[in-house]
């Protein structure tokens, strides 16, 4: 049994795919999850000796507990990669450190990201140090299949935390941006319709508000300047439209 999987899920990422594959290169094992894509990301994956496995995309919590049940058996730990993140050689070199010393009680562990941001590292506004718990010990770690986006990682056992960092490509233009977002944005609604939750009419109001304070003040996204000020009120804006996506998921169960 391999040690480790590094697993990167993957689109249509063969602008990311190589380069992410080749941060990972330390691991015995690399497994490209795919959903179909339409490009030449397979390929891609397959020429620099990277496994493939194939499955339709449902939801992003379903994608990552079903790379989790294949390599049962196989590895005794799964590392997460996006795609457009990269291993720096100081994550490599803990990642490796930390499952030699197999400490049972630790289920999984959570590592800090550098997101970049229309090509700046942004520190403020809630993207730093943005922990992700992606170094999971096989058979003790799940993702609730009620997160189906944000997903979040349910541990049989401890949770250690990783010094060295992720570097994330996270949005390259504001474009990508704003399209993101706004496939974010109808999961969120989507979610929260099936929780059962109605927005009320200040909702629309105090929601946005609240949340801009939240990331300018309280997250400091002030401390970045123009460009916090500019993320800080577009996630605002965000938080708006998906009351309004939900209110409209609200009225058209009402018409049906």
């Amino acid at each position: 049994m391999n040690a480790l999987a590094v697993v990167v899920m993957t689109y249509n990422e063969a602008a990311h795919i190589e380069a992410c594959l080749a941060s990972a290169a330390f691991a015995p094992l690399r497994v490209v999850w795919d959903s179909f894509s339409t490009d030449d990301t397979v390929a891609r994956a397959r020429a620099v000796g990277a496994e493939v496995q194939q499955r339709a995309f449902d939801n992003f919590a379903a994608q990552r507990n079903a790379a989790l049940d294949a390599l049962q058996g196989r590895v005794r730990w799964v590392l997460f990669v996006d795609a457009d993140e990269r291993v720096t050689p100081e994550l490599a070199q803990e990642v490796q450190q930390v499952i030699a010393q197999d400490d049972s009680a630790i289920a999984g562990y959570r590592i800090p990201r550098y997101n970049h941001i229309f090509g700046r590292v942004t520190r403020g506004a809630g993207w730093y140090p943005d922990y992700q718990t992606r170094l999971l010990r096989v058979g003790r770690a799940r993702y609730d299949p009620a997160r189906k986006v944000h997903e979040v990682v349910l541990l049989d056992g401890q949770e250690g935390t990783l010094v060295a960092h992720f570097t994330h490509y996270n949005y390259h233009s504001v474009a990508q941006f704003h399209a993101k977002q706004r496939k974010y944005t109808a999961y969120d609604a989507q979610m929260l319709y099936e929780q059962g939750v109605r927005p009320k009419p200040h909702t629309f109001i105090l929601q946005p508000l609240r949340h801009f304070h939240w990331r300018y003040v309280t997250l400091k996204g002030y401390r970045e300047g123009w460009h916090g000020l500019r993320l800080c009120a577009f996630m605002a804006w965000y938080e708006w439209r998906k009351y309004v996506l939900l209110a409209r998921l609200w009225r058209e169960n009402k018409n049906g």
